[in-house]
């Protein structure tokens, strides 16, 4: 049986940075396992995972996803929920939008009882990540493994001039900076794709690891379940390439994302005891919270025609600004953001208005107790009425807002809209519901917390509670969402958590 110090399972947003970063140690040998392929190198790249947009595939190719479906309310049909299965996990498949978490949501977190979290403690962190192109100051990084930019206003082509243009009408301010805090309004997204390469942790984190003796990749490696001797995670039993091993290690580290992670605590015996029971699964410890809390960003997609001979944009980015928003009677700040684009492949005008901190959550069971088969997901999209509302008034928002004189000239007659819905809140709700969607964003399915709470399933440092030898890094440990994609942010947790694991 091979033994390594630690054992990563999971080579996405964090699994990609802990395994550079404890691999620095040239005395600490390292073992990363990835469910899907592993490239190499930078040229064997197929270009859905090299180009961050503008592939004839689109933003993720079937070849390099899990392949989830969901349930996002009761009146919708089930949704796909797309995840990376391949080297650098989502992080090889996003949009690419690396926008932070605001100071607000670690003041939640600090709230919630994780007092290391508070923005004075990441700040450093996000800045370690990103060597930001446009801002040199405080607040951004000058030499990260992550190119961040923003295309200039030069750059906007018709249709992100008008979507800028109409949102200061409508007295939005400018945000020319999105990762500086305490910025609103309408501006360029910060975006870690440069020359239209999507910088993953593959590209900017394990390859430039890769010649180090003590660290080792494997590729179409499918973790079963993790293996403890007592109350110590002692290592894992796999199928690498179809075949059974069994591997060892001084400490697991589980980075396989909001839906993998939880899922492979419950099958190796860690989650609701009456829930494992149900599943013949033998309970090692009793945690409640894992799989509760799913959370997301809903959203509701609304769709235009644009004329015949609009210019496909396959050389730059489609989403390109953004706008973000405090709505009406909230108390939280830029609980909204508006993505926007015309989609260079199907040359459609999309616009989707997310909630950005949204109330309801939603819960993760197994279904199987064989990896291979998803859990069930059920997101409870818009199950609060606070969401609802919000959603409502972002819909009316951006209807208003394509039909101003700047889109007169591209967009023609709507292809998913609410009609004569969009007048009457019991009937836009009904529209609401049926149309929910995922905003990509899944997360704290396993949190991070006070055990006393009663549903945290990690300690600040990624612990896992009662275990010995276990530590969970990926987006299921957030605590509560953050309002913003949440790449940059598990980017961050994991150099902080490496750190620590150091």
């Amino acid at each position: 049986m091979t033994s390594y110090d630690t054992l990563i399972i999971g080579s996405g947003s964090a699994g990609g940075v802990l395994a550079a970063r404890l691999s620095e140690d040239p005395t600490h040998q390292v073992l990363l396992l990835e469910a899907g392929p592993d490239y190499t190198s930078a040229e064997a790249l197929p270009s859905d995972l090299r180009y961050g947009f503008g592939t004839p595939s689109g933003i993720l190719s079937l070849t390099h996803d899990w392949g989830y479906s969901a349930t996002a309310t009761p009146a919708a049909p089930p949704i796909a929920i797309p995840r990376g299965r391949v080297i650098g996990g989502s992080s090889s498949v996003n949009a690419t939008i690396f926008l932070r978490g605001i100071p607000d949501d670690f003041a939640r977190w600090v709230a919630l009882g994780n007092d290391r979290w508070a923005w004075e403690s990441v700040l450093p962190y996000y800045r370690k990540i990103e060597k930001d192109q446009d801002f040199q100051d405080d607040f951004h990084g000058s030499d990260g493994p992550i190119p961040v930019g923003r295309y200039g206003e030069a750059d906007w082509p018709e249709d992100q001039r008008a979507w800028y243009a109409a949102c200061l009408d409508a007295g939005y301010p400018e945000s020319p900076d999105m990762n500086r805090p305490g910025t609103t309004g309408v501006g360029p997204y910060p975006l870690n794709s440069r020359g239209r390469v999507r910088h993953s942790t593959a590209l900017a984190y394990l390859l430039p690891a890769r010649g180090r003796a003590n660290l080792t990749i494997r590729g179409n490696a499918v973790v079963q379940r993790i293996c403890f001797a007592g109350s110590r995670a002692a290592g894992v039993e796999a199928l690498i390439d179809g075949a059974a091993e069994e591997i060892s290690a001084g400490r697991v580290i589980l980075c396989g994302g909001a839906i993998a992670s939880p899922q492979l605590l419950m099958l190796s015996g860690i989650g609701p005891a009456e829930h494992l029971r149900s599943l013949d699964i033998p309970v090692l410890l009793d945690r409640p919270g894992v799989g509760d809390g799913l959370r997301d960003h809903p959203t509701t997609g609304l769709l235009w025609r644009v004329r015949s001979d609009f210019p496909a944009n396959t050389t730059a980015h489609f989403h390109q600004v953004g706008l973000r928003y405090s709505a009406a009677g909230s108390d939280f700040f830029n609980d909204m953001i508006v993505y926007f684009g015309v989609h260079p492949v199907e040359q459609t005008l999309f616009v989707r208005p997310t909630i950005n901190y949204a109330l309801s959550t939603g819960t993760l069971r197994l279904t199987s107790t064989d990896v291979r088969v998803q859990p069930a997901l059920n997101y409870g999209y818009y199950a609060h009425p606070f969401d609802r509302q919000r959603q409502r008034e972002a819909i009316r928002l951006c209807i208003k807002l394509v039909g101003t004189d700047g889109f007169a000239g591209f967009v023609r007659e709507p292809i998913q809209h609410p009609g004569q819905a969009l007048h009457d809140d019991p009937a836009l709700d009904h529209w609401i519901l049926r149309h929910a969607d995922t905003g990509h964003h899944s997360s704290s399915t396993c949190r991070m917390g006070p055990e006393a709470d009663g549903l945290s399933v990690v300690d600040q440092r990624g612990k896992v509670y009662g275990t010995e030898g276990l530590w969970v890094v990926d987006a299921s440990i957030l605590p509560e969402t953050v309002r913003a994609n949440i790449n940059a942010t598990v980017l961050m947790m994991a150099e902080r958590m490496a750190d620590w694991l150091k």
